[in-house]
């Protein structure tokens, strides 16, 4: 059990990962990062929350020249695509449903849940992940990748890196040229890397302003 001094040391991090996150467009392009590297990045971001815990991401990590070369014009040339020193390249599965067994059977293995309360959920998820219009199933989708999205930026920068989320690329021309099957949905691209110069500081609307409690204004 963390002590309460513990406990405000470990908020006062937080606070700094928060505070210290910035969008960064230029990387010191001399800074690589392992695969190891970058997949203990990838598993602590996927600690994020889901809807039914389908864990619908899916990562797509672009390192090479050539290949980030490939994805910049894709991109629309934007610089910090060749510089970082990888882009993940965020994904939805429309399928990610179909592993709730998995999912469920190690939570089973584990003692977090009874079998037959997961075998139960399991099949009653399905049924209705597999109902679900094409739009709803795809609204879903993007909130669980934007949560996981976040999530990373800030495990990047808790490790010492930098990040920018990028929505600006041709979602089609991306799925072709990286042989990206229908069932996936492009969610966004994050470089990673390490910056060259720093992220612009930025303000943000006072919370007075956007903050309503119980009712919402009459304008």
């Amino acid at each position: 059990m963390l002590t309460s001094t513990q406990a405000v040391q470990n908020s006062a991090l937080f606070a700094d990962v928060i505070r210290e996150r910035r969008s960064v467009r230029h990387y010191d392009k001399s800074i690589r990062l392992s695969h190891e590297e970058i997949k203990e990045l990838l598993k602590e971001a996927t600690l994020a929350p889901s809807s039914s815990n389908v864990q619908p991401w899916r990562f797509l990590v672009i390192e090479t020249e050539e290949l980030k070369a490939k994805l910049q014009p894709i991109a629309y040339n934007q610089s910090q695509v060749t510089e970082a020193a990888a882009v993940i390249v965020v994904l939805g599965d429309t399928e990610g449903y179909k592993k709730l067994d998995e999912v469920f059977g190690e939570a089973v293995k584990y003692g977090y849940i009874a079998e037959d309360t997961a075998k139960s959920f399991v099949e009653r998820s399905i049924h209705t992940y597999a109902s679900l219009p094409e739009e709803s199933l795809h609204k879903i989708i993007h909130i669980d990748g934007g949560i996981v999205s976040q999530q990373l930026m800030l495990v990047a920068r808790a490790h010492g890196y930098d990040t920018v989320a990028m929505g600006g690329y041709n979602a089609a021309e991306l799925k072709q040229a990286f042989g990206i099957g229908d069932r996936y949905i492009p969610i966004m691209l994050i470089a990673l890397g390490k910056a060259a110069q720093p992220g612009h500081q930025t303000t943000r609307l006072p919370i007075d302003d956007i903050t309503f409690f119980n009712e919402m204004p009459v304008n």
